[in-house]
């Protein structure tokens, strides 16, 4: 039986609008002053992680997930169903839209959409998100993106630590420069881009925009999900509830001192953003730190851990069972 964590080696993407804070707060080893986004749990072919520890050393979470599924619950699927990432948004994102599971399938020959969440970890100060827009139907929605009118069309949003934002499908959303944002994600890269400050690529051109599919797959009217951050308590743990939606849940966790005895229920997804400490089973201990990311898989039964941090913590919700 596979009883102890599974820990992974973070995937680094550069990025137009990346930056260093990837190794300033986390003291990643970054491939460039352009790191966008560390992908730190993902089974993606565009990104799987390597597991460090354990059997299964060397393997990737995508092997994992194809010959080990009993770690996952037995849970159904190809892929590896969420995907975990860091962004370091030096400057302002495009401003996009993603599809939801039907049109990934049927236009894309993909499993998944993407639904995506955002816990805010840092920003500069007077940060912005882009979060919908103002458009009332599909005709005002068009007629604003044929004539440009972003600054009537798209709702700016101030943001700060701690922050969360959930971002269902179809939903026109950026992140502005400045921020870093941990965000827990349908395994999916499909991106439509919707506008891009004209900004140019690598090759001299203007990067591709998606108009005519970001147009088919935006929600009109706009509307802002009901976030009810509630909390909990088990021993020297308290957990916060920041969403359970379709496809998974998120929690944050804050550890001071020893929780109680917990179960993965069937697995769960940790990154450590600050401080360190360690999970006990069956009177082993191993040790976590600050930018460490791990799966507790279904294997262990029971678990205790210790020591100050904070995690954000997530589970797939497509397993028999499990909240829809």
């Amino acid at each position: 039986m596979y009883n102890q964590p599974i820990f992974l080696q973070p995937e680094f993407k550069e990025r137009l609008w990346g930056g260093t804070k990837l190794q300033e707060i986390f003291d990643y080893d970054i491939p460039s002053e352009q790191t966008g986004e560390a992908w730190c749990i993902s089974g993606h072919d565009n990104g799987s992680n390597v597991i460090k520890n354990g059997p299964l050393k060397g393997k990737t979470l995508a092997d994992a997930w194809q010959e080990h599924r009993e770690l996952f619950a037995g849970e159904e699927g190809d892929e590896f169903p969420l995907l975990v990432k860091i962004l370091d948004s030096k400057k302002d994102l495009s401003v996009q839209v993603h599809p939801d599971d039907t049109y990934a399938r049927e236009l894309e020959n993909q499993n998944y959409g993407k639904t995506e969440c955002w816990y805010v970890i840092d920003c500069e100060e007077g940060s912005e998100i882009i979060f919908g827009h103002h458009a009332s139907n599909k005709q005002e929605l068009e007629r604003m993106v044929e004539n440009e009118e972003w600054e009537g069309l798209l709702r700016r949003i101030p943001v700060h630590p701690g922050d969360f934002f959930y971002v269902p499908s179809g939903t026109i959303h950026a992140i502005g420069g400045g921020i870093q944002i941990l965000e827990t994600q349908q395994s999916s890269d499909i991106t439509y881009r919707v506008y891009d400050y004209d900004r140019v690529g690598k090759d001299g051109n203007k990067r591709e925009l998606h108009l005519e599919k970001s147009l088919e797959v935006t929600t009109v009217p706009h509307e802002d999900p009901v976030i009810d951050r509630e909390q909990s308590y088990d021993t020297d743990l308290q957990i916060e509830t920041l969403i359970e939606e379709e496809y998974f849940s998120v929690y944050r966790w804050e550890l001071e001192g020893r929780s109680g005895e917990m179960a993965p229920e069937p697995y769960l997804l940790a990154s450590v953003l600050e401080g360190e400490g360690q999970v006990l089973i069956n009177n082993r201990s191993y040790d976590f730190e600050k930018g460490d990311h791990f799966i507790l898989p279904a294997s262990i039964e029971t678990y205790t851990m210790e020591g100050n941090a904070s995690f954000i913590v997530s589970r797939s919700n497509k397993s028999a069972g499990r909240k829809k």
